[in-house]
């Protein structure tokens, strides 16, 4: 049977993946973002442009789709600052209305087989307080308002009004190539990593304290979305998903040093979201002397910034509680892909450099 997949928020960490998973696994693609995705397959897939939060446009745009089988949801509005926006009914409210503008007028146009939907570990409620170790997809929803909850509950709702499957992921900390997103820490350490190197500066870890936690590559979430899709037995549940090991920042930072070809040294706390801004003008200058694309710093950064400070333990003064999830229930589900964080962590420092958007070691 012919195969459409719809992927919001395509220009993204998990969108741009899931295109490619999906474009190799012989799918028709719908890519939708305001931005066009940057992707490694050289298949032709379908971009339009659309801003989620304009009901008007999404109306006209999803109602003439009649040809989508499957959705990955991978869209999400978060405010500036990024941390404080979690608990923000506002923001809540905006990520519902988002996905509505997307499901109502596709559901009419089109017959629905599947939706992916994105969670994260904040399911559990790790931005809030000790979760259980590890985290198993059986426990009850932790009691707290959450834009998962509301989006979880309306999928359901509308498969069961419309007869579609759904499967929802909850990834770890994601790593990929992505500039201008929420939270991506990869480009972070590439562009705190050059202005070292052009400053005379020792790479030294900007963080306070460091604490193990978990990561995913970006490619096992598209792989993962694609294999969800064509897999019933997967409809109706929810995974975490790792990389299928523990990792700290700290104890990569010597490996990243090597990866750079600069000199490391002592811990030296900078909070980054001060920092990285602060030198958008030196930037700039690193920028024309390398031959880079012409990307502002805010451009790069996007939110991420504000996460890569909580990753690396800014201000920390003690040992955060730990936040690990089990990944059994999708390994005995039948999909066993795993990464090497380290390796993929260089890996798409190692893109950045191909894409020219930070300088090459």
């Amino acid at each position: 049977m012919p195969r459409t997949v719809l992927i919001t928020g395509a220009s993204g960490l998990v969108g741009t993946a899931a295109i490619d998973a999906f474009l190799d696994e012989g799918w028709e693609v719908i890519a939708v973002s305001r931005r066009r995705p940057e992707v490694f397959s050289q298949k032709p897939f379908t971009h339009l442009s659309v801003d989620l939060r304009d009901a008007d446009a999404s109306r006209a745009c999803f109602s003439a789709l009649a040809q989508v089988t499957h959705v990955v949801y991978a869209a999400v509005y978060e405010k500036p600052g990024l941390i404080a926006g979690w608990q923000d009914a506002d923001q809540m409210s905006t990520n519902l209305e988002m996905i509505k503008n997307v499901i109502e007028p596709l559901g009419r146009a089109a017959r629905l087989r599947h939706v992916t939907l994105l969670q994260g570990t904040k399911a559990y409620g790790v931005h809030l307080h000790p979760i259980r170790i590890p985290a198993r997809e059986r426990e009850p929803r932790d009691d707290h308002p959450n834009s998962y909850w509301f989006q979880e509950d309306y999928i359901k709702e509308k498969a069961a009004e419309l007869g579609f499957g759904w499967t929802i992921f909850r990834p770890a900390i994601v790593v990929g190539p992505n500039v201008g997103v929420a939270m991506n820490t990869v480009p972070i350490i590439g562009v705190y990593a050059s202005l070292c190197r052009a400053e005379g500066q020792p790479f030294c870890y900007p963080g306070h304290i460091a604490f193990p936690r978990e990561a995913v590559d970006v490619r096992l979430i598209g792989n993962a979305a694609a294999w969800a899709a064509d897999t019933p037995a997967a409809w109706g549940e929810h995974y975490n998903l790792t990389n299928g090991e523990v990792f700290s920042w700290r104890d990569l930072w010597p490996g990243l040093a090597d990866f750079f070809h600069l000199e490391s040294g002592p811990d030296r706390p900078v909070r980054l979201a001060q920092y990285l801004p602060s030198r958008a003008q030196r930037w700039s200058e690193l920028v024309r002397e390398h031959g880079l694309r012409p990307l502002s710093m805010d451009e790069i950064l996007g939110q991420s910034h504000f996460s890569a400070d909580a990753r690396f333990g800014y201000g920390l003064k003690e040992m955060p509680p730990p936040a690990f999830v089990s990944t059994v229930k999708i390994k005995q589900a039948g999909f066993t892909q795993t990464f090497d964080t380290e390796r993929s962590v260089k890996h798409w420092l190692g893109v950045l450099m191909d894409r020219k958007i930070i300088p090459r070691a």
